[in-house]
């Protein structure tokens, strides 16, 4: 006997032998088992994942007198006689083959006889939108309303080209693609069937390289066992698919881990002498950046038997978090743009340049006294991590302070508090106290020379109003040096005497004469103050709410508006109530569609807050004779009288009534066109 290849040998011949699929295998065994039959279904999804296969066993379950649950008993004539192609009442269509309108109307000349041998006349159309436009045309009308005895079964992989009013014709099932385990679980069942040797890992392999395909993985089992002489093992399908050797990608990593560029590019170089796709490359090392992230995260996801689970170990503890997901995205990235580069090799070295060169920032796994900064490890203090850049450490100072830029303050102002405000080390025990603030003595003494600073402005404000505005400086120039972007850097430049060491120990006094010699620089905003009504600017005044006024109401508080603009720009003050506070707009067609609940609401509590009191918004519609005129209205309005006037300057104008009178030329008034003046 001749020999079957595997994909046709273990095509499934019931429902129960499918692999993936529930969704699809589950509803229509309900269906058949409760004899809720549609007359026209289809199938789609990309190739090798069942469409063939579902549609017969369908046919099958149909037809079978002795089905059970929907499942075909599978040794009764009709189906022996589908599963060999020789049913009459079944009939298979390639679209692909038969496009035209002629094929279509002798299938549908043939639906209307009944069966000969079975309940149903099942037509089986595969790649269906390989139809034309009139083959489709010509089968709307039977497909919508077939004989009882009818059932149609479309099958294909674009359904994008199937015309609509096909699809809505017909009960419709995606068939989605098999992962990786369903393929490999399937193809171990099928070896050991066979009697046949194989490897886990080169199963592995199998399934990915089908990419969702149960078709395409058995053709490539059959051409694995053929390579392999009859066995099946991991050496031969990594050369046969082209895959890379994982020896390499650990390789790249551990040069990676100990940032040795020289092994990097030996290895890169001995992949490219072996002629290995540098986009099989970038593919596996992206999956194996993944199992290392997951390892690290959830270490029994990983089988304590795999056999790389110790080096995959080693990888993961000699790389962090950071640099695993910064190389994954190297990776991922780097294939996408292996299409731009010159030549691939030139592509993959440089993606492996770029894990080389770039490094996260404050990545976990560093030295014990180094810190990333940028794209290089520097050695520096390690509570320095997320301050960068960071100058060269300076051992012998007992302490590194924060420099402010100088818009901030004035320099003087700067020795006095700023340098005051940083300790020179940090107590982890006390949590809830701020980091400038080492203790709560200190914490006090803070809170007495503001107070005391505070308090003697008040007494005085004219002579030193200066100091009064800046006072509260005090109070928040250490919580700003870290948490704005202004701060500069740690630096060992601070002055090192006795008397800027100690913190918090300057008088009152010291520190009212600081801030009175050292005002806020012009241009930047001003601190809080105890007398809000002296700090905020007040307030633009809004003229009354009238017709007249609305426009220029709009444009004040446009700013605060919002979407509400889109309907206020059509819409006029009708009335208001100035004891109730009732504001009654007149709303043009073109506003009602925006003129919602939500931004009546909204622009009431903006004029609400705007006026200083409550202010009620309802509309009405539109009377043309109402007189009023909307922002929208006024503007058409305006812009007709500058053109009506542009025109008469044209019409008056001795050169253009010349031109018109020697071409016999007439005014197109809609194609003059108004230039705003600069």
């Amino acid at each position: 006997m001749a020999y079957q290849v595997l994909a046709r040998k273990w095509r499934p011949k019931k429902f129960a032998d499918l692999v993936g699929q529930e969704h699809v295998v589950k509803a229509l065994v309900n269906a058949l088992g409760k004899g809720r039959l549609h007359h026209a279904y289809l199938l789609t999804g990309t190739r090798g994942v069942g469409k063939t296969t579902i549609a017969r066993i369908l046919a099958k379950s149909l037809n079978c007198p002795h089905a059970e649950a929907g499942e075909p008993c599978g040794v009764c004539d009709s189906c022996t006689q589908i599963d060999a192609g020789r049913y009459v009442d079944l009939l298979e269509i390639d679209a692909a083959s038969n496009t035209g309108i002629d094929n279509i109307r002798e299938v549908l000349e043939n639906a209307q006889y009944a069966p000969t041998l079975g309940r149903y006349k099942v037509y089986i159309i595969d790649e269906v939108h390989m139809l034309s436009k009139s083959a489709f045309n010509a089968m709307l009308k039977t497909l919508e309303e077939p004989p009882e005895h009818v059932k149609f079964i479309l099958a294909t992989t674009d359904p994008h080209k199937v015309p609509i009013t096909v699809l809505s014709r017909c009960l419709q099932f995606v068939l989605r693609n098999l992962n990786v385990q369903q393929v490999h679980d399937h193809l171990a069942h099928v070896l050991t069937t066979e009697n046949t040797a194989y490897e886990d890992a080169a199963l592995q392999l199998l399934g990915r390289a089908a990419m969702g395909s149960m078709r395409d993985a058995l053709s490539l089992l059959d051409q694995a066992i053929a390579m392999g002489s009859g066995s099946v093992n991991e050496a031969d399908v990594r050369q046969m698919i082209g895959a890379v050797d994982k020896s390499y990608l650990y390789d790249l990593l551990a040069a990676l881990a100990a940032q040795n560029g020289t092994v990097l590019m030996d290895k890169a170089a001995e992949m490219a002498g072996r002629a290995i796709g540098f986009d099989n490359a970038l593919s596996e090392l992206a999956l194996l950046l993944q199992r290392l992230a997951l390892l690290q995260t959830i270490p029994a996801a990983v089988a304590a038997d795999d056999p790389e689970r110790a080096r995959l170990q080693q990888l993961a503890a000699s790389l962090s978090g950071e640099q695993i997901q910064l190389y994954y995205q190297c990776a991922i990235r780097g294939k996408q743009d292996l299409t731009l580069a010159p030549e691939e090799y030139a592509g993959f070295v440089m993606t492996l340049l770029r894990m080389l060169a770039f490094a996260p920032l404050a990545a976990a796994k560093q030295p014990a006294n180094g810190q990333i900064s940028g794209s290089s490890l520097q050695d520096a203090p390690p509570e320095s991590v997320a301050i960068a850049p960071i100058a060269a450490p300076n051992t012998d100072a007992p302490a590194v302070e924060p420099v402010v830029e100088q818009h901030r303050a004035a320099p003087e102002f700067q020795a006095a508090s700023v340098a005051e405000s940083v300790p020179s080390n940090t107590n982890a025990d006390n949590a809830d106290i701020p980091p400038w603030l080492d203790t709560e003595a200190e914490m006090v003494a803070e809170a007495e020379v503001i107070e005391t600073a505070a308090g003697e402005n008040e007494a005085n404000p004219p002579a030193n109003r200066s100091a009064y505005a800046a006072a509260p400086m005090v109070e928040s120039a250490a919580q700003p040096v870290l948490a704005e972007p202004q701060v500069a850097a740690y630096t060992s430049q601070s002055a090192t005497t006795a008397a800027e060491k100690q913190h918090h120990a300057v008088a009152a006094t010291d520190v009212q004469a600081a801030l009175a010699s050292s005002p806020p620089a012009s241009g930047t905003a001003s601190p809080p103050i105890a007398n809000t009504e002296q700090q905020d600017e007040a307030p633009a005044t809004l003229p009354e709410l009238t017709a007249a006024n609305w426009p220029q109401i709009v444009a004040m508080l446009a700013h605060k508006l919002g979407a509400v603009q889109l309907f206020a720009q059509h819409s006029a003050v009708a009335a208001f109530d100035a004891a109730s506070g009732h504001l009654q707009l007149a709303l043009a067609s073109e506003g009602e569609i925006t003129a919602d609940k939500a931004r009546l609401q909204r622009l009431a509590e903006v004029l609400s807050a705007a006026y200083g009191r409550r202010i009620e918004v309802s509309t009405e519609a539109w009377q043309q004779d109402s007189g009023l005129e909307t922002q929208a209205m006024r503007l058409q309005r305006l812009q007709q009288e500058a053109r009506a006037a542009a025109q008469q300057q044209l019409e008056a104008d001795s050169a253009a009534q010349s031109l018109i009178s020697l071409f016999g030329a007439q005014w197109l008034p809609e194609s003059l066109i108004l230039k705003e003046a600069n």
